[in-house]
């Protein structure tokens, strides 16, 4: 078997040309979750290899509780310098489970602290037709309209979902526009967009050879929300404009959008 043993370790490698396939002619939807599935497969894998090296490589050291029969001098012939790989696979286990947990962690806390802080936000609740700015009352609507200058818009998931929207970038937007946006948002929502975005995060930690997909997933997640925006509102010029408008006034703004929940985020 010899260096084979490590190939689960390596095939994510293969993840990126996936993505420029699945990114050229798949429809987006489509696209997202066979790259999250794919990621999530190959990190599973690649997880359960570095078990196995744990075990295979350290069940016969001084002082290791589990049971010698688990790694017999069969298997450990099978497994180039298997002290060495045991050894360096338990801190590389432990390096994917602190990270997993780390991200969890500030994704949840994230989450948390977003909707505590609009829970009592007067907040226009965007359900009128052009979705305008002004003031509504109750502290449960799906848009939350921030008075803020800066223009920034995104999708904030829970239970329930809410879409946070400044005030600076509906003044930059016509009614139609408005609207456009709101449906793109929704359709993050609709789609648990957020949760995919997790998943493929989720899988780079467990192997840092999936982190190119992030990017293809979170480019698939925007391409999908654009088609239902576009299905929604029925024209496709104005969906376009509305996001192209939004996303060249909101880059120079540090808000975190939808793929924050997937990283980072403020905390």
């Amino acid at each position: 078997m010899g260096v084979f043993v490590f190939l689960p370790l390596v095939l994510p490698l293969t993840a990126l040309p996936i993505a420029r396939l699945a990114e050229h002619h798949l429809h987006p939807r489509n696209a997202a979750v066979l790259l999250t599935s794919v990621a999530v497969v190959l990190a599973a894998c690649s997880t359960f290899c570095l078990g196995l090296l744990v075990v295979v490589g350290t069940a016969q050291l001084p002082g290791n509780p589990l049971p010698d029969s688990w790694s017999d001098p069969e298997v450990r012939a099978a497994v180039p310098y298997d002290e060495i790989a045991g050894k360096a696979a338990i801190v590389a286990l432990g390096l994917v489970v602190v990270a997993c947990a780390l991200t969890v962690r500030r994704h949840l806390r994230f989450r948390f602290r977003a909707h505590r802080a609009l829970a009592g936000l007067r907040s226009d609740a965007g359900s009128g037709p052009d979705a305008g700015s002004g003031s509504g009352s109750d502290p449960r609507s799906e848009v939350a309209v921030l008075d803020d200058e800066q223009p920034y818009a995104y999708a904030l998931p829970g239970s329930p979902g809410r879409i946070v929207v400044s005030t600076g970038m509906l003044s930059c937007l016509d009614a139609a526009e408005r609207r456009a946006l709101l449906a793109h948002e929704r359709a993050h929502l609709a789609g648990r967009h957020h949760r995919l975005l997790l998943a493929v995060q989720l899988a780079g930690c467990a192997n840092p050879f999936l982190r190119p997909l992030r990017a293809a997933v979170t480019y698939s997640t925007e391409r999908w929300a654009d088609e239902e925006a576009a299905r929604v509102t029925g024209d496709r010029r104005i969906t376009a404009r509305a996001v192209g408008k939004a996303a060249l006034f909101s880059r120079r703004v540090a808000t975190p959008g939808l793929a924050a929940f997937a990283s980072a985020g403020p905390v």
